[in-house]
């Protein structure tokens, strides 16, 4: 289905050097801030105390979040957890305090906003668990890395295959290099947003590379550069409309989805807005310049022998 037709292919090509640049700056600065600042990495890597709290009511989690920020818990991650009275509070490790300690102290001020708060269970996750998950998690990225460069060495021409894996590296070093530049925190939840966009970004590119080849098997006059501009343009109406509605989506969790997928929300839209762009101006450029033709998609026709008369 198209809601609307271009008539004139674009020349995305045309630009594909100053494009090409401009993802290239953007991705080496992505990398030194990578290695310079580092990811705030969240609780569920570093270790910390999670506290369940019950209400008599209803628990209002922007007051409770500025009430123990105004006490000095300004780290503190609050969410509901199962009902709306139920609160879930997590605390990074805090020098020179156990866990206990500290679930006493987050509710004492807790108690001095809501009388009726009490306390349900205190859990204390260690910088050992924290480092595993990391583990587990760097593991998974790179585990569903392999994944996809299998399949598309497999699915495609070597040319195609290259210039993929190159705009999802692209993908993935903008969203988590932006996570280093501001500090944003690095939790769960945005590693597995990251390996949402791994996929997300893939298929917009198959879709892309499908409609390439087969114009270089259908149409027989125009460049490589030409051709490739026209297999954009086709999918354009598709490509707009498919990350148009997942972008609705997506802002209904990141303006109204609170502060637990806030970070969650905002990588899927990085990761859209990137994996877009890298799509149509980073492995299409790439997939030219390595010099796909013509010739790679059309077989040679085996020419008959002549057969001698008796």
């Amino acid at each position: 289905m198209e809601f609307f037709r271009i008539k004139r292919d674009i020349p995305f090509m045309k630009y594909a050097k100053v494009t090409s640049f401009v993802s290239l700056a953007t991705f080496i600065l992505a990398v030194v801030f990578l290695f310079w600042k580092g990811l705030n990495l969240g609780v569920d890597f570093t270790g910390g105390t999670v506290i369940e709290v019950r209400y008599g009511a209803p628990a209002d989690i922007k007051k409770i979040r500025e009430h123990l920020a105004a006490n000095g818990f300004a780290e503190a991650s609050v969410q509901n957890f199962g009902t709306s009275r139920d609160v879930l509070v997590r605390l990074p490790v805090k020098a020179g305090l156990t866990s206990a300690q500290l679930s006493g102290a987050v509710m004492q001020v807790l108690r001095g906003q809501s009388p009726d708060a009490s306390l349900q269970r205190v859990e204390f996750v260690g910088p050992q668990v924290g480092q595993e998950l990391l583990y587990d998690g760097s593991l998974a990225l790179l585990l569903v890395s392999i994944g996809i460069v299998i399949y598309l060495w497999v699915r495609f021409e070597w040319q195609f295959a290259v210039a993929a894996i190159a705009a999802t590296l692209h993908d993935v070093i903008i969203i988590v290099g932006l996570f280093a530049a501001f500090q944003w925190e690095f939790s769960l939840t945005v590693l597995a947003a990251v390996l949402a966009i791994l996929g997300y970004s893939v298929n917009d590119t198959v879709v892309v590379f499908d409609r390439i080849r087969e114009n270089f098997r259908k149409l027989r006059k125009g460049t490589p550069a030409q051709i490739i501009d026209n297999a954009i343009t086709a999918t354009l109406s598709r490509t707009i409309m498919t990350h148009l509605t997942t972008q609705i989506m997506v802002f209904a969790m990141l303006f109204l989805g609170g502060e637990i997928l806030f970070y969650f929300a905002l990588a899927l839209t990085i990761g859209i807005v990137v994996g877009t762009y890298s799509s149509v101006l980073v492995a299409s450029p790439i997939v030219m310049w390595l010099g796909i033709s013509r010739e790679a998609f059309v077989k040679p026709e085996k020419k008959q022998e002549a057969q001698l008369l008796p």
